[in-house]
Order: C-alpha cells, then structure tokens, then sequence
C-alpha cells in the first residue's frame, strides 16, 4: 500500500483547482455577484442539460476518445416530440415515457452503425446531427411549441414551483434546502471514510491523511456553502435533483458494475479486451444506446427550462458536452476520465460564460475564452500522456 505524493494529489484535483480559482477571479472581477444566490440557482438550472449530456457522452469518450455530434439535434428532436404530444393533450407522463423510448430508440439507431457495421463514430453521428435536426424542423413545422402542462414543468424545472417545498418554513430562507445540505455533507464524509478504511484493508493506493483530510474539508465546504446560497433563494431548484440522481447512478455505474469497467477497458487497449473475451461490440453498443437516453432526459430538461420547444433548441449542446469531459480530465484517447470530473469540467464552462456575461464580456470572446480553455485541457493531457511513456 503506497500514498499519492503532494504532486499527484495536485495533478488528480487540477481542475477542482482550477475551478476555485476561477471562481476567485471572477467574484473578484463581478464585485461578489457571480456568488449571488439567484445567480447560483440560475448557473446550475441554465447548465442542467450540459451535466446530463457529459455524463453520457464521457461513456463515449471512455470507449476510445469516441463522440456524439448528434445530441444538439436530438435534444431538439426529442424535446419537439414531447410538446407536440402534450399541446395535443397526450397524459404527462405518457408524453415523458415516450420521449425516454424515442431517445433509446434514437440512440440504438446510432449505435448499431458504429458498433455493428464499424461506422466511425464521427461519421454515423454527424449523420444523426444533420437528420434529427430536420425531423426537429418536420415535427416542429418550423414553429414555436408552448408547454402548458404546469406539472411537467414545475417536475423538471421550468414552472414558477419547480423547487422543493420548505417543509419546516423557514420564511424567506429555506430550512429545508439547508438540512439536506447538512445531511448530504454527512452522507458524503461516512461514505469517504468507509471507502479509505476498505482502501486500506484491500492494500489499495490512498491519499495522505493531509490530502485525505483536505478533501473532505474542501468538499464538505462546497456542499454547505451551496446548500446556503441555494436557501437564500427560494431553496432547491428540481432540476437540481435530476442532475444529481444522474450523477451519482452513472458515478456508481462506472466504478462499481461490470459494463462501467468494460467501458474504461476497451478504450485503454481495445484488442487485450477482446482477447480476454469481452464482446467489444456490445460495450459500444450500450456506450451510444445510452447517451440517446440521456439525450432524451436532456432534451425533457430544457424545453421544460425554456417551457416551450422549437427548431433551433439544441445547437452548440454537443460541443458544450465535448468541452465539458475533456476540461474534466477524460482522454482524448479513452480510457480515463470520471463522471465527478466531466461535472467539474461543466461546471468551469458555466462559471466562465456566466462571469463574463456578468462582466458584460461580448459573447464572441465568451466563445474564445471556452476554446482555449479546452485546447489547454487537451494540451495537457497529451503531454501528460507523452511523460507516461
């Protein structure tokens, strides 16, 4: 059993880092009101469908550095599906299956031709990309779709009620959001204990105690200092709470089952994985067929967000989940990267565009800013990469 060395520690949370210093520098440069709690509501809610999308396109990248150019579309295509349904009168809920059907079916269309017939995935998705954002314009009729259902858009974040209740009335600030925050803080620093004691009993490589420690103190202050903010402002937002199911089911998906170690394996040497007799096939298959079903979760969030659809929702959303992975720490050639790092990495990119809106900054140079900064998160992990040779 060894401890990671004090450079480790800092190469394995760069981007948390790099996270809080941005936070830093834009608190100082937006005068605190980047750190506002409507402005923190309003980072987390706009940015819903970019956790969503990350969390499935990093099961992609992991597979060989693979990418879905098609989500953008699809999220419109999806999302058009749904409002039409429900202007239509179709049940809510009815309406919210169906648009997790289309996106399974969506996405094993995709799958097929890249894991079955060896499309590359660039190709078969940039096909997708072009078709589902003209199905989005035939389903549409290239106009503007209202969602009225209040239910729909109070459950996933678009109504005027789409925060959790404060059940012990606390006024103006809510009792509620705080207590979980509280509970969540604990949840994580048992879960964190329990993880290191196992760790150690197994002969597992750890932290420090000093970085161990850091961790759960710069952690735990994150989650309280969120869960205020969020309870000075009507509490927490329901899109949050998708969010945070999708995170942590696809966090447990991807360290803890099978299919979420296959994952990582075929793109660190995708021929020792099939001759140690993995259907490689079936790992990509499921790696595509699952991002369309994010997709569709993604694409339920943001006409909720917006409470209507129409033909031009979506575009840029592929690239914004692209950045996000790689900015988290996930390869450019596959293999590594995490479902905590690929949220980091969005959350840096909606710090960034929120900052300098705040700033006033022309959204042109907003664009400049985010591509260099993924260039620099590419740049290191090619060198990283280089120096592992």
């Amino acid at each position: 059993m060894g401890s990671l060395s004090f450079g480790q520690i800092i190469k394995k949370y760069s981007m948390v880092i790099a996270l809080v210093v941005i936070i830093g520098v834009f608190t100082i440069g937006t005068g605190g009101k980047i750190l506002f709690p409507q402005n923190i509501n309003n980072l987390l809610s706009q940015n819903a469908y970019v956790f969503v999308l990350a969390t499935g396109m990093l099961m992609c990248i992991l597979t060989g550095g693979n990418i879905d150019l098609s989500v953008g579309s699809v999220v419109c295509f999806i999302g058009g599906v749904g409002a039409l349904l429900m202007s239509k009168g179709v049940n809510m809920v009815v309406a919210v299956i169906i648009m997790l059907l289309v996106g399974v079916a969506v996405g094993a269309w995709q799958a097929f031709w890249v894991a079955y017939i060896n499309v590359p995935p660039f190709i078969a998705t940039l096909a997708g990309m072009y078709a589902f954002r003209g199905l989005s314009n035939v389903v549409l009729n290239g106009k503007v779709v209202a969602i009225a259902n209040q239910t729909y858009l109070n459950v996933f974040g678009g109504g005027a009620d789409c925060y959790v209740p404060d059940f012990l009335g606390g006024g103006e600030f809510n009792t509620t959001c705080m207590i979980i925050g509280v509970i969540a803080t604990a949840i994580f620093v048992l879960n964190e204990f329990r993880s290191r004691i196992s760790a150690t009993r197994k002969g597992y490589e750890t932290t420090s105690i000093g970085g161990f420690a850091a961790k759960i103190v710069l952690i735990s202050a994150v989650i309280l200092f969120l869960s205020y903010k969020l309870a000075g402002y009507k509490g927490i937002p329901t899109s949050l709470i998708w969010i945070v199911v999708v995170v942590l089911a696809y966090h447990y998906f991807t360290t803890r089952t099978t299919m979420g170690r296959y994952l990582y394996a075929v793109g660190g040497n995708e021929k020792a994985t099939q001759l140690s007799g993995i259907n490689t096939k079936k790992v990509y298959f499921f790696a595509y067929t699952n991002m369309g079903f994010l997709t569709a979760v993604a694409g339920i969030l943001t006409v909720a967000r917006y409470t209507n659809a129409q033909p031009t929702y979506g575009m840029y959303f592929e690239m914004d989940a692209i950045g996000a992975c790689f900015i988290g720490g996930a390869s450019a050639y596959g293999g590594t990267g995490s479902v905590f790092g690929a949220i980091v990495g969005a959350l840096l990119m909606g710090v960034i565009n929120q900052g300098m809106s705040i700033m006033g900054v022309d959204a042109n140079y907003q664009n400049v800013v985010k591509g260099l900064v993924l260039l620099v998160a590419v740049i290191f992990d090619v060198m990283s990469k280089r120096e592992n040779k």
